[in-house]
């Protein structure tokens, strides 16, 4: 069988919606049309997929006006010319025959959601799969996080962390808005109870004058009639800080991804990955899956994935447990903000908080222990694999010698819930033993260096086809619509010059810690 594309056809279909008429007909053939825009019409002579294929462009000018297709053009032997013209028609498959994805993202949480979406806006028909190891999306970081949409108060000014953050929460609180995802900006009070707090707010400020950020200095007068249930020598209010529930974020995500055409594979754990020349092939619990690119945000599970991908990296996801307790109704309108202290700069945690839910509710936490698994949230949880993994790593002995003090107060705090209220009675004296109810935990995937120091910054591994987010780091609920985008930049850069690999990380200088 022939179908012969004339020179001068009856009818002309638009580059940008010709594939549409073609995906219709039966795989083995193409659909008699042309392509055309302003030049002559293409030439095509399309035999059989049995037979062969002759395909001869006419004119240079529809080259530039259809790059894509007339790239396909210049191929001379039948089986390429095959799959690239089915690539852009009716879709392409592996050597194996099993569909050939152009996008695989292994991970479900915000950041992986957030790549997807950036990629549908990016590279509109491309085809895209996520892998998820969980039943349900949002499993782990996302869904155990504080819910805060942070306003990006403690980074340094100009910094990529302060961008994201600002562009990130007007993001989300736009996705929200567009989706009728109930969100609240109820605003953040960083109290300072001692001296030294007081002069660390000083560098705050400075911070939020720098970043432009909308701020208020209150005294200590102001803070009581302000809110009279908190204690301080002063603090600062910054009003654009909100608080949502980001599994509910990740759910609308995952409609308008599906509704784009993208495709979420629930409960289905990554065994093995192998890059090839022509892609990527990620075994799963499910079967194998086919994708000329990966991109990978793991979380947890990052340095796994990218150890299992073949990539070399010189560093250990090493888990903090976050520990918080919910108050009983009678103290939920304790405070109408969010109470925060100064946070210590040589932390990279951000203290006990009390925090405000968007379901009505008020938590005080979370502390920062060191955690024996890396997705075990009941308390004394422990896992070999993660023990063994952290134990085993040079980094990790590095790191614990630099903060064993601060180590041995945070589990002292988790032992001792009256230790814990101490910390919590500093700036809302009312509370009391019998308020901490309900303890629950999330856990941060710390990424630390073989060296010992902990990463603050984005941390990527990519090769010619994989782009492994290593750390993400907070507020990454609050930017991962930007850091979305900035993952499908770096990838499709990536793909334009076929660069080594960059530097694993770079620290941006940091006086204060980025909130957990």
């Amino acid at each position: 069988m022939r179908i012969f594309f004339p020179a001068k056809p009856q009818r002309s279909i638009a580059p940008e919606t010709a594939t549409s008429g073609v995906q219709k007909l039966q795989p083995r053939f193409l659909q008699r049309g042309s392509f055309r825009s302003d030049g002559p019409a293409i030439y095509l002579l399309l035999i059989s997929r049995d037979h062969g294929v002759d395909m001869r462009p006419q004119a240079t000018r529809s080259r530039a006006t259809c790059p894509r297709l007339t790239t396909k053009l210049r191929h001379k032997n039948f089986k390429t010319a095959w799959r690239s013209s089915a690539s852009l028609a009716i879709g392409s498959k592996s050597e194996s025959g099993s569909k050939m994805y152009d996008y695989c993202i292994i991970g479900g949480g915000i950041v992986g959601l957030a790549a997807a979406m950036a990629l549908q806006e990016r590279m509109p028909g491309a085809s895209i799969v996520i892998l998820e190891k969980e039943p349900e999306l949002a499993r782990h970081q996302t869904g155990h996080n504080s819910g805060v949409i942070h306003a990006g108060i403690y980074y340094a000014p100009g910094s990529l962390k302060a961008k994201l953050c600002r562009e990130g929460a007007e993001a989300t609180k736009r996705f929200c808005t567009e989706n009728r995802i109930p969100f609240e900006t109820c605003g953040k009070l960083l109290v300072a109870t001692d001296h030294a707090e007081m002069q660390r707010m000083e560098a705050l400020e400075d911070r939020a004058r720098q970043n432009d950020i909308d701020y208020a200095r209150l005294s200590t007068a102001q803070l009581r009639t302000d809110e009279p249930n908190i204690a301080g020598l002063g603090a600062l209010f910054v009003h654009s800080t909100g608080i949502v529930d980001y599994a509910i974020v990740c759910r609308a995500m995952a409609r308008a991804i599906e509704t784009g055409g993208g495709e979420i594979r629930r409960g289905t754990a990554v065994k093995a990955i192998h890059e090839h020349e022509k892609g990527v092939r990620i075994e799963s619990a499910s079967g194998p899956v086919e994708a000329r690119r990966l991109i990978a945000c793991a979380g947890l599970q990052s340095d796994r994935i990218a150890l299992m991908a073949g990539v070399k990296i010189s560093h250990r996801i090493v888990p903090f447990r976050g520990e918080y307790y919910a108050l009983p109704a009678s103290k939920a309108k304790v405070t109408q903000r969010l109470i925060y202290p100064i946070p210590d700069p040589d932390l990279p945690f951000l203290g006990i908080h009390l925090t405000r839910t968007i379901d009505g509710g008020m938590t005080v936490g979370p502390n920062a222990v060191l955690g024996f698994s890396r997705e075990g949230y009941a308390k004394g949880s422990f896992a070999i694999a993660d023990v063994a993994s952290m134990t085993t790593f040079p980094g990790f002995w590095k790191m614990a010698r630099r903060n064993w003090r601060s180590a041995i107060s945070e589990f002292a705090n988790s032992a001792s819930r009256a230790r814990y209220l101490a910390e919590c009675r500093k700036y809302c004296p009312s509370l009391t033993i019998d308020d901490l109810q309900s303890p629950q935990a999330g856990i941060r995937a710390q990424a630390v260096m073989d060296d010992g120091s902990l990463v603050h910054d984005f941390l990527f591994k990519q090769t010619e086809r994989m782009l492994h987010v290593c750390n993400a780091p907070s507020p990454a609920a609050t930017s991962a619509i930007p850091i979305g985008r900035m993952i499908v930049d770096r990838m499709l850069e990536g793909e334009a010059t076929k660069a080594p690999a960059a530097p694993e990380h770079a620290r941006a200088p940091s006086v204060l810690a980025g909130p957990v």
